[in-house]
């Protein structure tokens, strides 16, 4: 997705208490703010999220191209992250080694819910990351 995409989805995200049309219009969308691996910069992506025993997960699919997309990269220098959802907001950490059997019971779960996720994992030799975010705790 473009910048530009990216910051209008942002801006109606933030104007709409988390509720967005277009292409996410009836999606669970969170806003993963992280620090660039190599420019130290925030940078903010819109996700599509799922939860399942308590735990928020993001699928780096990166709309099914070969490379992940940059926020994993970030998480990958440095889990440490703010996630909004709806008007919340908190600070988080990223899990980023969701593998084997958990990692596959999860991805069918995404793609029961989201059968996009199936052809963007079709659509690359990748095996498709899936992140699960920890709140933070005081």
């Amino acid at each position: 997705m473009s910048d530009d995409f990216n910051k209008q989805v942002i801006e109606e995200f933030r104007a709409n208490g988390g509720v967005v049309g277009g292409p996410f219009e009836g999606a669970t969308l969170a806003l993963l703010t992280t620090t660039g691996a190599k420019s130290g910069k925030k940078s903010t992506s819109p996700v599509m999220y799922f939860q399942d025993g308590g735990t928020i997960y993001v699928v780096a699919s990166n709309g099914g191209q070969d490379r992940h997309p940059a926020w994993y990269h970030n998480l990958r220098a440095n889990p440490a992250l703010t996630v909004e959802i709806g008007t919340e907001s908190f600070t988080a950490k990223a899990e980023l080694f969701v593998e084997g059997e958990e990692r596959d019971r999860l991805f069918a779960h995404v793609v029961s819910v989201a059968p996009g996720f199936a052809d963007y994992q079709a659509g690359t030799t990748r095996r498709i990351p899936i992140v699960a975010l920890h709140r933070a705790t005081a």
